[in-house]
């Protein structure tokens, strides 16, 4: 075990002086940083515990919602609010975890986790610019079944792990961050990087910044929601693909619609191709397939896993075929 020194923040300030140095790291519920630090992945001199910090979950003035980073998964799945208003948000959280991780596991620290590729976890002969930059991606050529098909690079084809980052993706939320710079909002889905040649950095945060809330914009229609996760076993695997979509219908025509995949990028995706070419069609299985045909049209499948794009459209066709008719409880 790497020595390190650990730190409690009481508040936003705190955490963020505590948190400046380069070697520093905060610390929600800790169910990926401790395996990171246990597994010699990640070796962090300074851990700053921000669990006293804002757990709240508060009406907007626009009447939206927002979220204190230090919520755990398990108020968040279980909020009133969330579970009527942004139903796939309680799913994804649900279909993410067990209870006992949930019951632990923050939405900043949720937000923050690193990539479960095995090859980024293998530090003992795997070649991982994730871990180790320049030395080269194993996962290319290894057993990739898992990896990315969209917005990889020739450094880097892992995929995000988390399932409640599909479902913020698709919600349009907006992350609050504090730093040594002041307070800064960001677009969720400007939070996470593709790999390109530093996939090493996973988001845009600079050093020091801390996550502090979510908020859920007010979106009508997401109350017309779901998060359907393909994986490979019912207890809590990792996606193969998943789906986030809301959908908004006028009479057999879908109005608006907002989708999101898991499992097929280096950031959770937004599937604006998709979304576009759905807007104002007739909700049918062909409308469905050609908005995925749209959207996996610059899809780079690897050796093991040229089933996702298929997988995917058929994954996206059943959820939206049950959102358009209001199948989905």
């Amino acid at each position: 075990m790497t020595p390190f020194t650990y730190l409690r923040a009481d508040t936003v300030n705190d955490a963020v002086r505590l948190g400046a140095g380069e070697t520093a790291a905060f610390l929600g519920g800790g169910t990926n940083i401790v395996d990171l630090m246990r597994e010699t992945v990640a070796r962090h001199e300074t851990l700053v515990d921000v669990t006293r910090l804002s757990a709240a979950v508060t009406e907007t003035a626009e009447g939206g919602l927002l979220i204190g980073a230090a919520a755990t998964n398990t108020a968040v799945a279980e909020h009133h609010g969330v579970r009527t208003r942004y139903p796939m948000l309680s799913r994804a959280i649900l279909a993410g975890a067990s209870a006992q991780i949930r019951n632990m596991a923050t939405v900043g620290g949720n937000l923050l986790q690193r990539t479960r590729c095995t090859y980024f976890y293998d530090t003992d002969g795997s070649h991982c610019n994730k871990r180790v930059p320049g030395t080269g991606c194993d996962a290319r050529e290894g057993f990739n079944r898992i990896h990315a098909i969209l917005g990889a690079s020739d450094a880097c084809v892992a995929t995000h792990p988390s399932d409640m980052c599909v479902a913020l993706t698709a919600l349009d939320a907006v992350v609050h961050i504090e730093g040594r710079d002041g307070a800064r909002t960001l677009p969720f889905g400007e939070l996470h990087r593709l790999p390109g040649d530093r996939p090493d950095l996973d988001t845009v945060l600079a050093a020091g910044e801390l996550i502090t809330a979510i908020e859920l914009p007010p979106l009508g229609f997401a109350a017309r929601s779901t998060y359907r996760k393909v994986r490979d076993r019912a207890s809590y695997a990792f996606a193969l693909i998943s789906v986030a979509a809301a959908i908004e219908m006028d009479g057999d025509r879908i109005a608006d619609v907002r989708i999101a995949f898991g499992g097929v990028a280096h950031k959770p995706w937004r599937a604006t191709k998709a979304e576009a070419a759905l807007r104002g069609q007739l909700a049918s299985e062909a409308a469905f397939r050609a908005a995925a045909a749209a959207e996996f049209a610059d899809a780079r499948p690897l050796r093991d896993n040229a089933f996702k794009p298929e997988l995917a459209t058929r994954t996206l066709a059943a959820v939206l075929a049950e959102l358009a008719k209001g199948d989905v409880a």
